[in-house]
């Protein structure tokens, strides 16, 4: 057996399948370790794995943002995607890059395994890879990398095809890159040298192509076709979040007779501070229509939702896996972990996100064909009306979900994520240069 060092940002929809590959590694028997924020020790904990925590500026709470993100309302759009990168993911590397070097000293590990937005192991993937253990990659959100065949990441835009499509890319690729990023860019150039690292010479939104292996967690169908995708991306299926015990069920849970179709609305388990945004106009935009609505408020209390209408009802936390077979349409704020739950049962959605990589996630919904993009993080009643009343009427959508729930299904993703990780382990033992 193996000794693997994963690592995640502290966020939660980055640390949630980071846990879940833990939990499936060590029980195969490896020794696993998980450096991520300190908050997440007793979920790292639970599934047998050993929690190391990040200090300084890497350890935040994701769930107040505004104790590290203090200007971020200040922002939109590209200028919000840049704010967001630049306190989450590059101010934190320095200490990141140190936890992790403080670990490969003690661990020793066979190999180390980061979500990709873990920007802490780009020193190891700078220097020299003989000096180094292999570094793999989790792809826990929409793959970042530049092509000409898709639009800059972060703008949610729909790919185009043949050559005006191309030149379309081309274009707004190099604007990207070379005036609107610039200094986000140049931060993590600086931030980067500050510690020592060989120079970045890729794009801050590239660096998935340093990974020795990246491995997507999505079905193919859900990602943008490439034609220069690289040999280094596998795509090993969803990795499906840990469910809270939602037991009793709620006293209306036998309402889900299939009598009336269900419309299932959620902001998550962090973005939900402001229910205003999602939650609160789908039950005023379904308020007196033949569905029953249903919420849940990511442990919230539910009479912080105001008056229900008649056709809604709420709790705390659902079932998920009992919840979404009886589900006909799921109106979600777009995070990556829930709609890859949503497509492994074959839920059609309708996708509102606008932070983050959410304008990416819903993009990718309407495209592969699972349910229609809002391009707004805040959408108007009439819009989320117009939008489930079209995805229920339309059994193209659903049809579509269910041939990705069946792709889904047809992963074996802890054991390709096993496999690859023996891959990497037994090709550097028998590296020429390591034996030396």
């Amino acid at each position: 057996m193996s000794t693997y060092l994963l690592c995640a940002t502290p966020v939660h929809g980055h640390v949630a399948p980071t846990v879940a590959v833990a939990g499936a590694l060590s029980a195969r028997g490896h020794a696993v370790t998980v450096l991520t924020g300190s908050r997440f020790r007793d979920a790292v904990q639970a599934v047998g794995a050993v929690h190391r925590p990040l200090d300084g500026l890497a350890d935040y709470d994701d769930r107040d943002l505004g104790a590290f993100l203090p200007d971020r309302d200040a922002h939109r759009g590209v200028d919000r995607f840049q704010y967001d990168l630049q306190g989450i993911f590059i101010r934190p590397v320095p200490d990141q890059a140190r936890a992790v070097a403080r670990l490969v000293d003690e661990l020793r590990p066979d190999a180390i395994l980061a979500e990709a937005g873990f920007a802490g192991v780009l020193p190891l993937l700078l220097g020299d890879p003989v000096a180094r253990p292999p570094v793999l990659a989790l792809g826990v959100i929409p793959l970042s990398r530049s092509s000409v065949d898709v639009a800059p990441y972060g703008l949610g835009l729909r790919p185009t095809r043949g050559a005006l499509g191309r030149l379309r890319n081309r274009t707004l690729n190099a604007l990207f890159q070379r005036v609107l990023f610039r200094r986000t860019q140049r931060l993590a150039v600086d931030v980067l040298a500050s510690i020592g690292s060989a120079p970045l010479t890729d794009f801050v939104l590239d660096t998935s192509r340093r990974f020795d292996r990246f491995l997507q967690l999505s079905p193919a169908e859900f990602e943008y076709a490439r034609s220069d995708l690289g040999d280094d991306v596998r795509f090993a299926g969803a990795v499906l979040p840990v469910l809270p015990d939602a037991d009793p069920l709620p006293p209306w849970w036998d309402e889900l007779d299939g009598s009336r179709p269900v419309v299932h609305v959620s902001q998550g388990t962090v973005d939900h501070l402001d229910f205003g945004r999602l939650v609160r106009p789908t039950l005023d935009a379904l308020a007196g229509r033949d569905v029953l609505v249903v919420v849940a408020t990511g442990g919230r209390p539910v009479h912080e939702l105001g008056e229900l209408p008649p056709n809604a009802r709420a709790a705390e936390f659902l079932p998920y896996d009992r919840l979404f077979p009886r589900t006909d349409v799921f109106v979600t704020n777009a995070g990556f972990g829930g709609v890859q739950f949503a497509l492994s049962h074959g839920v059609p959605m309708v996708a509102a996100g606008d932070t983050e990589d959410k304008p990416e996630v819903s993009m990718r919904v309407q495209v592969c064909g699972a349910g229609l993009a809002l391009r707004s993080g805040a959408p108007r009643p009439r819009t989320i009306r117009r939008a489930v009343d079209r995805v229920l009427s339309d059994a193209v959508f659903r049809e579509r979900a269910a041939e990705l729930a069946s792709r889904v299904a047809g992963y074996d993703t802890f054991g390709i994520i096993e496999e690859e990780l023996e891959a990497a382990v037994a090709a550097r033992r028998g590296s020429p240069r390591l034996a030396a």
